[in-house]
Parts: structure tokens; C-alpha cells; sequence
């Protein structure tokens, strides 16, 4: 076991912790039956209560097994941040069923892999993303087999009920669409259908969620993690930031990926205690919620804190109520830092985790931070730094591989037995699973990030995976071959450029006619800023793509 970064643990927090052992819908129900009239949510200045909040729950989970869910069933939740978000995927754990967290930035074609992947029947979705869901809806020309009977759809602006001066995003001041397409159901006719859902018998070990991450094969792999790993990081969250029913928290990062699903949704539910959500990002509405709503905690990336900062008129307003800020993703810059310091008198805290963790294996103490650090490994995790090759474990500041066991690890990947195989290695009789990632702690026992092995571009937080980009556009009739790479991009850090050979009859296409093409089929933080077109692509004497050499002459061209 990892020890090392005992000597820097907070003192009033246990090294090791005992875990519920219920499912994660259950801690909805014990908040409810806590705080039944404390707020739960706060959405644009209108209001929802815990007991309001489980009532909406139950009557979707009993929709949901109506429609024949059963327990393991996976349904999709393909949505933005919203009260509607939280009921969803609320209401798929208390039918004893898997959510499926899908990016409201993909699109059809993207689409169309997980629904083929989890054999979901069944989505709850925005009204602003109906468009995508149709194609996969009943007999179609879809490459690949897709499973998808109805779609229940959600407009967000239902549940602004209250006034407000408020800005709100278009998908939220949008009025209701009328649905005529068959497969498609209104929300509120889905929420008011008669009936009460069957007895919740979902336990630790049966899985709660599945969410999806890419690596070097093309389409991404769902990560499964059961009830228990999700409450791990939950649980470990609120001790960490020693949340309680009174916090309130900032929910602006995106809940379908794993560090907003836990930090802004599942960590406040277990403690009781409220999340003004954004469904869109806006500074100045973010900095009016802190002041109105005397908003506690906010979990974000470094462009969000960027551009938080970059108002004018930041400094008119009244966040005095933060007593914690931090995030992951990447790490942040030392000038943002101090800015935020001198601002709010707060260090910026930060994190490390992958979809396969369910969010953080490691964060900084709050009373001892470092800047650009990944932090120490939280309670019950064991991390270590190990050679790529012979596996052999490394000293203070030797740099290799990070490898976690804990109880938030993924139990495995979706239908994929030998990735699910390849991903673990076996120290002193544990199994450990490899991220990827290249780091090497101090002598505190502070994990640095370096690189990382796997083939990734972290543009603004958002991760692109080439080979999956790669896949999608080999759908254009014109590319013959393509290769997707990490450019330097002033604000971004990095951007996505793609090395294009195009087909011989197809010579005349543009640039411009590339990336057209790419914003319809892809969600836009994928699509290639730069596109490049070559006679032809290094290859080695096998015939593999050898990305890396064009990685490594783009970055040597800053």
C-alpha cells in the first residue's frame, strides 16, 4: 500500500472509509426522508425539494418498467444539465437499470455506437437533440444495429416556474415542441402516466453506470461501474470538502461526465444539500447565482476559472460564500491561481481522474495544496508509479505509469473482455488498473502529471480521441486516409488537426468542405480546427500509421 503521503493527510479525516453498502438511488430516499422540504435543486431561480424531487423519480421509474426496463436493462440519458437530467437518471437507478451517460454533443453518427454497443431500447433526451435520436428510431440505413424504441423527451424550460431576470440559454428559453414522430413521448405525459414502480432491489455490486470512454481501437469502450463505485467517489467527495446539508454547489460542468456527474449531482444528493444548475455556461450568470444563492462550493475546468475571471465586472459582485473551488482536467495555470486567491481568498484545488475511476483517485489536502498537481490518493486508494515495460515500481521522481486500485475503479469494459484484461496488471497480489497516464510523485507523496501514453488531445478540457475522430471520418467519400493529431493552440493549449490524403477523383475538395461536413456528423470540440492535406501518411515497415511522428513535427514547428 502507498503510504507515503500519510504524513500530509488531513487530520481530521480517517485514511480508510466504510462504504454503504445500498444502492446510489437510496441516498436520494434517505435525503428525501432527512430534508423532504429542503431544496434539492435550484434551476434559474425556480425551485424543487427533495420530496418533490423523489416524487419525480418514482413516477419516471415506474414509466420506465412500464415500457418493460428491467434490472441490467441499459437506457440512455442524452441531455443537458437540468432538473430533468437529475430525474432521469435518478429514475433509471431506481428501476434497478444502468444509465448510459451520452455527451448532448454527439451527434447521429456517434450515436448510433452506443446504442448498438448497450442494446439501450429505451432514451431520455432534450428536445433540442430529437433531430440525432430520429435516424436511429425503426428500420433505417444505419451502418450499424440499432435497438432504440422510444425516445422520451425533455424541454428544460418546463421547469423555470419562477420569475426571473436571469439569462437564459436558448435550450431553456425554447417553448415546447410538439412531437409527431412515432417512438417519441412528451415528458410530462411519460411523468404523469398512472402507476407505482415495482420494489428497488439494486445492491452494491449490480451495475449503476456506464460511461463511455475512447482509447486506441476507433469507438469508445463503456467503463461499468456498480452502485458501490459510484458511491465511493460520491461519499469520499463530501468528507473530503466536508460538505453538509447546508452547502450549496455551483453545477456547471457538464453531469454526464463523470467529475459533474459526482462533484455537482451524486455528492450533494448523498449530503442532502442544494445545486444551482446551469444548463449552459454564462459568467455573469454564474456569478450572479454565487452571490443570490450564497453559493458554497464550485467545481469547474481552468476555462471556465479563465473566463470567470476575465469579466469586467467580476468584482462587483459578492462571492464572499465560497469556501472551496477546484477542478481537474488540466492543470492550472500558476497566473489563474493567484488571480482566483487574491479574489476569493481560496486555493484552487485540484484533482486527477478518468471515466474508468468514476472522477478522483487523487486531490490535494485542502489545507496543504500544490500548484499543478494531481494531489495524493484519496481514502482506501492505492496508487503507484511503475515502469511502461517491465512494470517494476519507481522511486521519488522516477516518471511512469500511473497504476490505482481502489473502490471506485471500473469493473470493467462493456462487452470487451480482452481490453477489460489488458487494462489491469497484478502487484503484490491486487489488481491495479493502468491509466495511462505518465506522472511520478515527490517525496510527500504528491502525484505530478507528465504526458500520457494514451493517444489523446486535451483541448480545453474536453477530451478528443484521434482514433475515434479517425473512424468517423473515414465516412467522408473524398478521404482516403486520414490521421488525427494535437496542434499547439494558443488558448486551447492544444487543438485537433487533421492529415488528410484525399481520394484521386475527389482532389477539388476544400478544406472548408471538410470541416462543414465534420460539424454535421461529430460533436463540435472534435472537429479538426486544422485540416492538412498530404500525398501520403508515414507509415512503418508493417504498415501501421505512425501518428506519432506527425505529432511529434507538429509540436516541434511552435
Amino acid at each position: 500500500m502507498f503510504t507515503r503521503h500519510y504524513g500530509v493527510w488531513p487530520k481530521e479525516l480517517p485514511k480508510t472509509m466504510t462504504l454503504p453498502q445500498t444502492s446510489v438511488f437510496t441516498n436520494l430516499a434517505i435525503s428525501a426522508l432527512r430534508y423532504p422540504d429542503h431544496t434539492a435543486i435550484i434551476y434559474y431561480d425556480s425551485k424543487l425539494s427533495y420530496r418533490e424531487l423523489l416524487s419525480e423519480v418514482e413516477a419516471l421509474a415506474a414509466y420506465l418498467q412500464a415500457q418493460g426496463v428491467r434490472k441490467g436493462d441499459r437506457v440512455m440519458l442524452y441531455m443537458q444539465n437540468s432538473p430533468q437530467y437529475v430525474v432521469s437518471y435518478y429514475a433509471i437507478l431506481r428501476a434497478d437499470a444502468v444509465v448510459i451517460p451520452v455527451n448532448p454533443m454527439n451527434r447521429a453518427a456517434e450515436l448510433e455506437h452506443y446504442v448498438a454497443d448497450t442494446g439501450a431500447r429505451v432514451c431520455l433526451a432534450g428536445q433540442e437533440l430529437v433531430s440525432f435520436l430520429a435516424p436511429l428510431i425503426g428500420p433505417s440505413n444505419l451502418e450499424q444495429v440499432s435497438n432504440l424504441e422510444q425516445v422520451v423527451v425533455a424541454s428544460y424550460g418546463t421547469y423555470v416556474k419562477a420569475p426571473t431576470d436571469l439569462d437564459l440559454p436558448p435550450e431553456v428559453a425554447a417553448p415546447v415542441t410538439p412531437l409527431n414522430a412515432p417512438g417519441f413521448v412528451a415528458w410530462e405525459d411519460a411523468l404523469n402516466s398512472a402507476g407505482q414502480p415495482s420494489e428497488h432491489t439494486a445492491g452494491p455490486e449490480d451495475l449503476a453506470v456506464i460511461p463511455y470512454s475512447s482509447g486506441t481501437t476507433g469507438a469508445p469502450k463503456g467503463c461499468m461501474h456498480t452502485h458501490l463505485g459510484v458511491m465511493a467517489t460520491a461519499v469520499h467527495r463530501s468528507f473530503w470538502n466536508a460538505s453538509t446539508a447546508s452547502a450549496v454547489h455551483l453545477a456547471t460542468l457538464p453531469f454526464f461526465h463523470v467529475t459533474g456527474m459526482q462533484g455537482s449531482m451524486n455528492s450533494p444528493i448523498y449530503c442532502g444539500s442544494t445545486s444551482v444548475i446551469m444548463t449552459r455556461w454564462n459568467r455573469t450568470t454564474a456569478a450572479r447565482l454565487i452571490e443570490r444563492y450564497k453559493i458554497t462550493g464550485w467545481t469547474n475546468i481552468v476555462t471556465m476559472a479563465v473566463d470567470f475571471l476575465s469579466n469586467p465586472d467580476i468584482g462587483q459582485y459578492d462571492l464572499s460564500s465560497l469556501n472551496t473551488i477546484g477542478g481537474g482536467g488540466a492543470a492550472m495555470p500558476a497566473p489563474i491561481a493567484r488571480k482566483l486567491k487574491e479574489m476569493t481568498g481560496l486555493d484552487y484545488i485540484e484533482g486527477y481522474g478518468l471515466s474508468e475511476t468514476m472522477a478522483a483517485t487523487h486531490i490535494n489536502p485542502t489545507n496543504r495544496p500544490k500548484p499543478q498537481c494531481l494531489g495524493i490518493p484519496v481514502f482506501d486508494v492505492d496508487s503507484r508509479i511503475v515502469d511502461l515495460e517491465s512494470l517494476e515500481e519507481k522511486a521519488v521522481g522516477e516518471v511512469g505509469e500511473i497504476v490505482s486500485r481502489g473502490p471506485q475503479i471500473t469493473v470493467g469494459y462493456w462487452n470487451r473482455p480482452a481490453e477489460t484484461e489488458a487494462a489491469f496488471i497484478t502487484l503484490d497480489g491486487e489488481r491495479f488498473f493502468r491509466t495511462g497516464d505518465l506522472a511520478y510523485y515527490d517525496e510527500e507523496g504528491y502525484f505530478f502529471m507528465v504526458d500520457r501514453v494514451k493517444r489523446m488531445i486535451n483541448a480545453s478540457g474536453f477530451k478528443v480521441w484521434p482514433s475515434e475522430v479517425e473512424s468517423l471520418m473515414y465516412r467522408h467519400p473524398a478521404i482516403h486516409e486520414c490521421c488525427i493529431i494535437s496542434s499547439p493552440h494558443p488558448k486551447r493549449g492544444e487543438t485537433v488537426k487533421a492529415c488528410i490524403v484525399l481520394n484521386a477523383d475527389a482532389q477539388d475538395t476544400t478544406a472548408a468542405d471538410i470541416v462543414a461536413w465534420c460539424k454535421e456528423e461529430m460533436a463540435a470540440y472534435k472537429v479538426p480546427e486544422i485540416i492538412q492535406f498530404v500525398s501520403e501518411l508515414p507509415k512503418s515497415p508493417t504498415g501501421k500509421l505512425m501518428w506519432k511522428a506527425l505529432q511529434d513535427l507538429e509540436w516541434q514547428r511552435e
